[in-house]
């Protein structure tokens, strides 16, 4: 199987776990902790490419575990994360990883914000070395083996 398949395949894969369990996913936190990977993946490589922060943005608006939260307040929040990014990668970096790590103690939202990071990644076909390193990121900040997303 190509490398373009298994991507897909596993980025379909982690959307059908995130809908099973979209009934769970409905905080607070959950939803700051989503924005924030979405943020992050966006942003991997360091830069913010304008067509990439409208094709997440899209993502997100049209991803159905997203769905439970009013989808204006999901792009501010993302705009907000992809903001301090962009003034300071380094520092917007810890930010934004400070804001994931409140699911750290709800295994369930914590697993379904990397999820979601993956599907965000893997959307193009393309879920490159950089996006891959700041979901491992995120597991390591959640106390999350990477290894369970094969990362």
């Amino acid at each position: 199987m190509a490398l373009w398949d298994r991507i897909k395949d596993s980025a379909q894969t982690m959307q059908t776990q995130l809908v099973a369990k979209k009934n769970d996913l409905k905080s607070g936190a959950f939803r700051d902790a989503s924005m924030a990977i979405c943020a992050l993946v966006a942003a991997a490589d360091g830069t913010i490419d304008p067509a990439e922060r409208r094709r997440v943005a899209q993502l997100i608006a049209t991803n159905e575990v997203l769905q439970n939260f009013p989808a204006d307040d999901l792009q501010r929040r993302f705009d907000g994360y992809l903001d301090k990014l962009a003034a300071d990668f380094d520092f917007g970096k810890v930010a934004v990883l400070q804001e994931i790590g409140k699911v750290k103690k709800k295994p369930v939202e914590g697993r379904a914000v990397i999820q979601i990071g993956i599907v965000i990644g893997g959307a193009d076909g393309d879920f490159d070395k950089t996006e891959q390193a700041v979901v491992r990121e995120v597991c390591f900040a959640l106390g999350i083996a990477p290894e369970e997303f094969d990362l």
